[in-house]
């Protein structure tokens, strides 16, 4: 089964073992629900939060889809999470803390689980959080044909925890190097792989003009889609990921001149000489319209 790259401005975490947290986050705005089974539940507490998250995506109608972040495969808590949920069919399974071995692996364990549970073998999707170990960085590249990938994405604090950095922001709050760089090839390594670039979470959820800020600069960068942690953080998101009325104006008057002019590499626009790479990210932008 092929699936198409993941579409989704805003990405919301909730935690798998807050009842009510799972309610606000499927009554947002948010494109995407990620149920937490991992950060967001106490160790002791993962057992019970994996059952209620089961009951949870059988009971709940989707208004949007619901996703699982499970725990990483090298602990004793992700396949008892997989056990627990695929006979349940979340919509994809984020797996954090991985390599493309751990990304095959994981195809393997939700292939036997389709299968054990009579569902259609293929159809949940993955997300990788792909930077949040040192050996999972130098595998960026390695993505392409991975099965069920619809999106890579980044974690800049357990990236740091990782290299055993004491943080990983510069006094002006910018992130250092190492980081910027796992960003960009995070985004690079998705482009190469066919898939969705996902821009991590702006931990400040009160900060709305700085989420703005790397929000938008993250579209312009190329990434589709922001991880948010609370739901206020939705709108400003949706938002970001969106193009405005003069972009899409922009881009339909340039798809227009060179529809006007087939055959032509390049075509005049205002003034400006316009090619084949500018044909593509007006066609990128209309492609984001909502």
């Amino acid at each position: 089964m092929t699936i198409a790259p993941l579409a989704a401005r805003s990405l919301l975490f909730a935690p798998g073992d807050s009842p009510r947290k799972l309610e606000k986050a499927g009554l947002s705005a948010a494109d995407l629900v990620i149920v937490d089974l991992e950060d967001a539940v106490a160790e002791s507490a993962k057992p019970d939060a994996r059952i209620a998250v089961a009951e949870h995506l059988k009971a709940t109608h989707r208004r949007q889809p619901h996703w699982v972040r499970i725990n990483p495969l090298d602990t004793p808590h992700a396949l008892p999470d997989l056990a627990a949920i695929v006979a349940s069919r979340p919509d994809g399974v984020m797996l954090p803390k991985a390599t493309r071995a751990d990304a095959d692996r994981l195809d393997n364990y939700l292939t036997a689980l389709e299968t054990a549970a009579g569902l259609p073998v293929g159809e949940i999707a993955v997300l990788v959080l792909a930077t949040e170990t040192a050996a999972g960085i130098f595998d960026l590249g390695n993505y392409a044909g991975c099965p069920r990938l619809v999106a890579l994405s980044w974690g800049a604090e357990d990236s740091a925890t990782a290299l055993g950095a004491t943080g990983n922001r510069d006094e002006t709050g910018a992130y250092d190097f190492p980081y910027q760089m796992f960003r960009a090839l995070t985004l690079t390594g998705a482009a190469a792989a066919g898939v969705t670039a996902i821009e991590t979470i702006h931990g400040d959820f009160r900060d709305t003009e700085g989420l703005d800020k790397v929000a938008r600069t993250a579209r312009r960068a190329g990434f589709r889609g922001m991880l948010a942690i609370h739901p206020d953080q939705v709108p400003v998101i949706n938002a970001a990921f969106s193009p405005s009325a003069e972009e899409i104006a922009h881009a339909e008057a340039i798809v227009a001149a060179f529809d006007a002019n087939p055959g032509a590499g390049t075509v005049g626009l205002n003034g400006a000489m316009l090619d084949m790479p500018h044909l593509k990210r007006a066609r990128a932008v209309l492609a984001m319209k909502r």
